[in-house]
């Protein structure tokens, strides 16, 4: 029999190494979860990010980052870690309430793009709400350090 045997007398699986089989991992591209199902229901397209910058829902917990937009209303990201990054899309943004991160967003009103820098803690006008005639701005990227 020469076998392994378990606790319950019947024979383990065989093991072998692995380490001259080449990669034991995932490779991660970053895409967002769920992103098709995101899009399809709440209408805000979700690209990529390293996951540190997630959806989520508003609640009014100080630690969320709202977006405010006359398309969606209002969308709720929780930040984590030391930075965050998320590529996005959301049309029509008019401000950003920030949380307790330092964070900027770039945004887009036809080919013209624009950073802006989010004031912690409170509401920052940006898009719309930030340019002088007054257009619609794209939100497309968000950025977060603490």
């Amino acid at each position: 029999m020469g076998g392994l045997t378990s606790p319950a007398g019947t024979e383990a699986p065989a093991t072998k190494p692995i380490a001259d089989e080449g990669p034991g991992f995932a490779i991660e591209d970053g895409a967002y979860p769920n992103a098709d199902k995101i899009l399809a229901e709440q209408k805000i397209k979700l690209k990529s990010g390293n996951g540190h910058i997630l959806l989520a829902e508003c609640t009014g917990a100080a630690e969320l980052m709202e977006v405010f937009s006359h398309a969606n209303e209002k969308i709720c990201f929780k930040t984590t870690g030391d930075k965050g990054y998320l590529s996005l899309e959301i049309p029509a943004v008019f401000g950003v309430k920030g949380n307790a991160y330092a964070a900027q967003v770039d945004m887009s009103a036809g080919d013209e793009e624009k950073t802006f820098t989010v004031d912690k803690n409170a509401w920052t006008a940006v898009g719309e709400t930030a340019d002088e005639q007054g257009r619609d701005f794209m939100l497309l990227e968000i950025r977060t350090a603490k």
